[in-house]
């Protein structure tokens, strides 16, 4: 980011249809020159409080503040905000520098500058020899690269972005991540980016903010929300969680312990708890350790069967079955996997440190 100074505020925004509530009370501060992350799964509210930022829906309450002046009564071209959506929405009959012109053209901007920001911007989009194209002969992420000098040609303060790369494949979303991390550190422009997918927001993001039901579940960095996730829904959604239910027993130096169906487990205090209240531990595949000893078993064990072992590549995923019926899932970086292998159908424990799990609160954990 390039400074704190905000660059847009919602106050109180709330958008209902009928009885239904589609966004209850969000409360967001987005900083100049900062990429912000709208992540959730649909219908959880982030598309339609872009919308409303953008002035395609009116709030039913609440304040939309861009640059500290109220946009709430202007329609969508008053807002000078640039846009970019998962359909790319070209004009077919318009030139790849007609398309990227056209808000240049609204504005009154005169030829000779239209000339100028129009090169420019094919030089940062990386299609400077494909002015004279028309959309039809152009791939899917040529379309897309164009559809987003269209939003940036006029240089608005906020730039927003609904599911871009839906419509592109694994290779070509990554190479566009990159492409829009790139534009955003050189223009220093504010992005509201909106996905459903967490590895697209962990890779992009300043900050992300997590929605569900309509509520923001959590807002923070990615690396914040990934390691210290304060709901289990958060912990659930972005990245992959184990979870394993108890009662506080015991609170001391930042650590809560648990007595569960396998006995006491052990987590950073991640929440407000105190003994005797009902807690979840969640706990990252990627932070698990395989324990095959007969011995006296470590802190934090959980024991069970192993029913799957899966190569990723880079990576193994190991699913174990306990004696409860509960499924957990270890996951061991290539330079971990041990030799001899692991084998189906053997008895072996996870284990964990504290300092890698959260305690999260039983009203948290129901989300």
């Amino acid at each position: 980011m390039s400074n704190t100074k905000s660059i847009l505020e919602l106050v109180g925004v709330r958008k209902v249809y009928g009885s239904a509530v589609a966004v209850e009370g969000v409360d967001l501060t987005l900083h100049n020159g900062e990429f912000l992350t709208f992540l959730g799964p649909s219908g959880s509210g982030k598309t339609t409080t872009l919308a409303m930022i953008a002035g395609l829906q009116m709030p039913t309450e609440g304040k939309i503040l861009l640059n500290g002046q109220a946009v709430d009564p202007l329609p969508p071209y008053k807002r000078n905000i640039g846009m970019v959506f998962q359909n790319y929405a070209l004009f077919p009959h318009m030139t790849v520098a007609g398309n990227i012109g056209f808000p240049l053209e609204m504005r009154g901007i005169d030829a000779a500058e239209r000339k100028r920001r129009i090169a420019k911007t094919l030089e940062l989009i990386g299609l400077p020899n494909m002015g004279d194209r028309y959309p039809h002969q152009l791939s899917g992420g040529q379309q897309q690269r164009v559809a987003l000098g269209r939003a940036i040609v006029f240089e608005p303060p906020l730039l927003l972005m609904d599911e871009p790369l839906g419509a592109l494949d694994k290779k070509l979303r990554v190479q566009m991540q990159l492409e829009i991390t790139r534009l955003h550190r050189e223009l220093g422009i504010s992005i509201l980016y909106v996905t459903h997918d967490q590895e697209e927001a962990l890779v992009m993001s300043d900050r992300i903010a997590v929605f569900n039901e309509g509520k923001i579940e959590q807002l923070g960095s990615a690396k914040d929300l990934y390691e210290r996730p304060s709901t289990a829904f958060v912990a659930g959604f972005l990245g992959e969680s184990n979870f394993f239910h108890g009662t506080v027993s015991g609170i001391s130096d930042g650590r809560c312990f648990m007595e569960t169906p396998y006995g006491q487990l052990g987590a950073f205090n991640n929440a407000s708890l105190q003994v005797g209240d009902k807690a979840t531990l969640a706990v990252r595949p990627e932070r698990l350790f395989l324990y095959r000893g007969r011995d006296k078993k470590p802190e934090n064990c959980v024991s069970g069967t192993l029913t799957d072992l899966i190569y990723l590549g880079q990576s193994r995923k190991c699913v174990l079955r306990t004696a409860n019926g509960d499924e957990v899932v270890a996951l061991q970086h290539a330079q971990q996997v041990e030799e001899p292998s692991m084998n189906i159908g053997e008895e072996v424990c996870v284990t964990w440190n504290c300092a890698d799990a959260n305690a999260l609160n039983h009203r948290a954990a129901s989300n």
